[in-house]
């Protein structure tokens, strides 16, 4: 379960050491993200969000701290295929960002946390005399038992 007092309180010192603050509208932001933390929001989908809980807010705000938020690498901006820009909180927990099972037959997205790429990232560096300092891995695929229904029950899983 997600300490949301304490992800909050991660990210402030992270706008604070880069020297941004962390305004009333840029904390209702985060909070929906960790509130929605597994449904890879759209900027349409958070400023939806959070307009119902401060309605003066503006979508260009929205878009505007997203952005930073990416720019700090406190979420990553990503794209399934479909067009669109999604945002997700960046674990503090794992060094690099969690990897994807996208399903192209319903579009749905599951989340595989454990970090498989370890091993390569050692051999890139010494084979290379490159130093990984991020990654992200999509499979794009269909599951073997995939029909709309069944794909949409597995929507919310999490891989570990």
């Amino acid at each position: 379960m997600l300490n949301v007092s304490a992800e909050i309180d991660k990210i402030k010192r992270s706008l604070m050491e880069n020297g941004y603050k962390l305004t009333t509208q840029r904390e209702i932001i985060v909070r929906v993200l960790l509130e929605n933390e597994r449904d890879h929001l759209s900027a349409e989908d958070v400023y939806m969000l959070v307009k119902e809980k401060f309605p003066e807010i503006g979508l260009a705000t929205v878009y505007r701290t997203l952005e930073l938020l990416a720019e700090l690498q406190i979420v990553a901006k990503m794209n399934f295929g479909d067009g669109v820009a999604r945002f997700d909180l960046r674990g503090h927990d794992h060094e690099h960002m969690h990897h994807h099972l996208i399903c192209q037959h319903c579009g749905a997205l599951d989340e595989i946390k454990e970090d498989w790429l370890t091993e390569l990232e050692e051999r890139v560096e010494r084979e290379f005399g490159f130093k990984v300092l991020d990654h992200r891995l999509d499979f794009i695929g269909t599951y073997k038992e995939c029909s709309n229904e069944e794909c949409k029950r597995k929507k919310d899983k999490v891989v570990s």
